[in-house]
């Protein structure tokens, strides 16, 4: 690997040499996969991308699949699969990193479909990053379709840290009876990039739940759009919760919807934009800290 691919490694996955265990690294359109025992990792036929199969009753093990592009001019599209068995518990360690130096555009568009067993629980980490001087747009578009199972839970954390000229995300999910969903989203824009998020949730299922916590920061002449539309087809709890600080001439729209279907739905939406506090800068401020520092450190502390 070269210096810039462990770079990129370092940050969206956390690596910093092979894991063990079930992995598949994807660059610049080509993929090393290794399956184990308990995972199986298959390149599809039809177009690409892999199936992975986790098998019912594992415990404790992880999955590593990055993705990266150092090539200006690649669009690299990928379609994953994902079967969680009935009783497994699977930790899925996913993200895409971008290294531009080219006026050409790259870009990675990743769909994953994820087929929640029951009683099975997926924690699923994604981080997006984008580096390099060139001009060429750094553009990811993931999406990420999931069906849960009875009594199945699935916790997804997705962050962009930065770098991402334009990113189109959007999650749909199906719940069925007890399952649980939580997504926390934490994104970052500068320059003139532009970030838009869409999350559809349907909570189909008795006592199904669904907690959306998104967090943003825009800056300079960027601009952010997050839409969400949850559905309450049956007793069920939903809350979405959508914070965004605004600094410079950047822009963020926000627009929760919540559907009733069912008289013992209970749906929540909450959203709050503005800007960094004054006596929060002025009290770092008067602790040593110039303006640029001390705003640095609140978004940092939001963003965590």
């Amino acid at each position: 690997m070269t210096n810039i691919d462990k770079e990129l490694l370092s940050q969206i996955a956390d690596l910093h040499s092979t894991p063990e265990g079930a992995y598949s690294f994807r660059k610049n359109g080509e993929s090393q996969i290794n399956s184990t025992a308990e995972i199986e990792i298959v390149q599809k036929t039809d177009k690409k991308g892999i199936d992975i199969y986790v098998k019912p009753n594992v415990k404790g093990k992880s999955l590593h699949i990055p993705v990266i592009v150092t090539k200006g001019g690649l669009t690299d599209v990928v379609y994953n699969d994902f079967h969680i068995g009935d009783g497994a518990e699977v930790t899925i360690v996913a993200g895409c990193g971008l290294h531009n130096t080219t006026q050409e555009d790259s870009a990675h568009n990743g769909i994953h479909s994820f087929h929640l067993g029951k009683n099975s629980v997926v924690n699923y980490i994604e981080k997006h990053l984008a580096l390099g001087e060139g001009s060429g747009g750094k553009i990811l578009n993931p999406v990420t379709q999931i069906t849960m199972k009875t009594n199945s839970t699935f916790t997804m954390e997705t962050t962009q840290l930065g770098g991402v000229t334009s990113s189109d995300r959007v999650t749909k999910a199906k719940l069925a009876k007890n399952a649980k969903l939580v997504i926390k989203e934490k994104i970052l824009t500068t320059n003139t990039q532009t970030a838009n998020t869409k999350f559809y949730v349907d909570l189909v299922g008795e006592d199904s739940s669904v907690e959306v916590v998104s967090r943003s920061v825009a800056k300079d002449k960027s601009y952010q759009n997050f839409y969400s539309k949850v559905k309450g087809k049956n007793r069920c709890f939903g809350h979405v919760s959508c914070d965004g600080i605004l600094v410079d001439n950047a822009r963020i729209d926000s627009t929760p919807q919540i559907v009733c279907e069912n008289v013992e739905a209970t749906l929540v939406h909450e959203a709050a934009i503005g800007k960094i506090a004054g006596e929060q800068l002025t009290k770092l401020m008067t602790m040593g800290l110039t303006e640029q520092e001390a705003e640095d450190l609140i978004i940092k502390g939001f963003l965590k």
